[in-house]
């Protein structure tokens, strides 16, 4: 069970450290999507949106400094926070754990277990 599991994963932060050392502990090694460097585009945004059936607002880091500097509080179009999230990826929450067509944000890092074992 390698690879048909992704963590969306930011080393710097304690709370994705922890989700992916329980998927090790499960002897699970997920694919390491480290989505500060890489990016992800709208349109894997709108896809993990749909996994999670999710608006945009619930996976973004309201307390983040760029979320007040871009006014972001008072944006209600979609598609707007998208692109935000797109161009500004620490806006993102995090973990995110995927498998089989299914995410789960990982707060707490307990819940990426629950997708995983599908309990």
């Amino acid at each position: 069970m390698a690879n048909d599991i992704i963590i969306w994963h930011n080393p710097r932060c304690s709370k994705s450290r922890e989700a992916l050392k329980l998927l090790e502990e499960e002897g699970i090694e997920p694919k390491v999507y480290k989505y500060l460097d890489e990016h992800p585009t709208k349109e894997q945004i709108e896809e993990v949106l749909k996994m999670l059936g999710a608006k945009p607002r619930d996976i973004m880091r309201t307390k983040e400094n760029i979320y007040k500097e871009l006014g972001l509080k008072d944006v209600d179009d979609d598609e707007k926070l998208i692109e935000a999230m797109a161009e500004h990826p620490r806006l993102i929450e995090r973990p995110i754990v995927i498998k089989d067509g299914k995410a789960v944000l990982g707060r707490p890092p307990q819940k990426v277990l629950e997708l995983v074992k599908g309990a």
